[in-house]
């Protein structure tokens, strides 16, 4: 008579880990994927102010103060258009 309570048991933790399964692992899966994702962004920022210093104070070297700030000044005015033409308008969306 003793074996059906093992038989219980062993349902109940058949349950618990089904629920697990499709519960838990899913979202810990998102969580690690937001928290990567916000770190990568944060390091990809960094670089790329630092790569902007960088490359100011190289073209500084060769040109005058005023020029180096025409030409990043250029180069991120054609990022931003680039960046601008491939946005989707709202009416596409809805």
């Amino acid at each position: 008579m003793a074996h059906w309570t093992v038989q219980a048991a062993d349902a109940i933790e058949k349950t618990v880990v089904a629920v697990r399964d499709r519960t838990v692992a899913p979202a810990q899966k998102a969580a690690r994927a937001i928290v990567y994702g916000v770190l990568a962004g944060c390091c990809v920022l960094v670089a790329v102010l630092l790569l902007a210093i960088v490359g100011f104070r190289v073209i500084t070297l060769a040109v005058p103060v005023w020029a180096t700030w025409m030409v990043l000044g250029g180069i991120f005015i054609v990022a931003g258009l680039f960046c601008w033409s491939r946005r989707t308008s709202r009416s596409a969306h809805a």
